[in-house]
């Protein structure tokens, strides 16, 4: 039960290439002060609370939960993180993760890869980072995704980054993609007309408004973008000269492969496109609230793959509340449960049971640390 959205035939390509294959995944995580704006995502529920979000999911992706946890999970306006979903894949397969600091505002509890970025500035004031900075980080974006290759069929590469289906927005639009009205977001009905304000002040204010699908990628990407994503970026550009790519998130991914497709095009980099597709949950790519599949055909040449899993029979009525819209991807989330259905074969009501059973076991230790 592995859904294609668009281009198909690329995607069923992709499927047979890698059914059965070791995948290898890797979870950027980044920061953006776009996510401390009141309302502007649900991961979260306090834009203070917002700020501990991508270390909280790192903690527990590393640890599964089983020790005391410096950071907990993170109580969100509904709903149980998709953390959840990535480890329950993780602990199935053995799989082999990574886990990189891109830009946070404060250190990570677990061991990652300090990639030396920054957490970036909101993208109201139109200079999210330097363009040092992302020059500096798509050459670790490219060193990594080489790196990591090496060793693996299929690289899976996730993100965490709250508020993160903004800067895709302002990625996306100011790349000259149309993409107002399309993205997704953690709340159950995206909040469009806000997201649009943010990023229409940011690139204004980065004088891009009126330079739409005309200024230099990585500009675009320190003006209005955030650490991930160029990162991301770099991986899968590298990572695709060796073996199988997958996205694994909805928006922000989407604004990643057309930013693969800017940086590609601007800077003469070899890429293997045919590689890389994109992974998520069927709650994006059916939100009737956003349009994932429309913006899928309006960048062009991606292939849009999504695991089937329900939790409508989920023992758990935090699971259950995604049925509804809310809080539907993260961490690399979908991405992870096709690698699972691509790798044992999993069913979706065995990949259900291992979620649940793990989020069984993480509510058993904190009534008895």
């Amino acid at each position: 039960m592995i859904y294609i959205y668009s281009q198909w035939n690329k995607g069923q390509s992709w499927l047979r290439r890698y059914q059965g294959k070791n995948p290898t995944f890797a979870c950027i995580l980044g920061f953006t002060a776009t996510g401390l704006i009141p309302g502007i995502s649900a991961a979260g529920a306090t834009p203070e609370a917002r700020q501990y979000t991508a270390i909280a999911d790192a903690e527990f992706l590393a640890t599964g939960g089983k020790s005391q946890p410096q950071y907990p999970l993170p109580h969100l306006i509904a709903g149980i993180s998709p953390v959840l979903i990535t480890r329950a894949v993780v602990e199935t397969l053995d799989l082999p993760t990574y886990i990189f600091n891109a830009g946070l505002p404060h250190p990570p509890s677990v061991d990652t890869i300090d990639l030396g970025g920054v957490a970036a500035n909101c993208i109201t004031s139109g200079c999210a980072m330097t363009l040092d900075t992302v020059n500096y980080l798509l050459q670790q974006g490219l060193k990594w995704g080489a790196k990591l290759a090496e060793t693996t069929d299929y690289l899976i590469i996730g993100e965490c980054v709250v508020g993160g289906t903004t800067t895709a927005l302002s990625i996306l639009t100011g790349l000259g993609i149309e993409a107002r009205g399309m993205v997704n977001s953690s709340h159950p009905a995206c909040n469009h007309d806000q997201k649009w304000s943010v990023v229409e002040r940011g690139l204004k204010q980065a004088g891009i408004g009126e330079n739409l699908g005309r200024v230099d990628p990585l500009t675009l990407v320190a003006a209005v973008g955030d650490p991930m994503q160029i990162v991301a970026a770099g991986m899968a550009i590298a990572a695709s000269l060796q073996g199988g790519v997958l996205l694994a998130g909805g928006t922000q991914m989407l604004a990643v492969y057309a930013l693969i497709l800017a940086i590609v095009k601007k800077l003469n980099l070899r890429c293997n496109i045919e590689e890389i597709v994109v992974g998520t949950t069927r709650w994006v790519a059916e939100d009737p609230t956003g349009n994932t599949v429309k913006l899928a055909k309006t960048i062009g040449g991606v292939s849009v793959l999504a695991t089937g899993l329900s939790f409508n029979t989920s023992r758990y009525p935090g699971f259950r509340i995604y049925e509804q819209g809310y809080v539907k991807e993260g961490v690399g989330a979908g991405g992870c449960a096709i690698a699972a259905q691509l790798k044992q074969g999993m069913t979706l009501i065995e990949l259900l049971t291992s979620i649940d059973n793990l989020w069984t076991n993480y509510l058993s230790l904190k009534m008895n640390p």
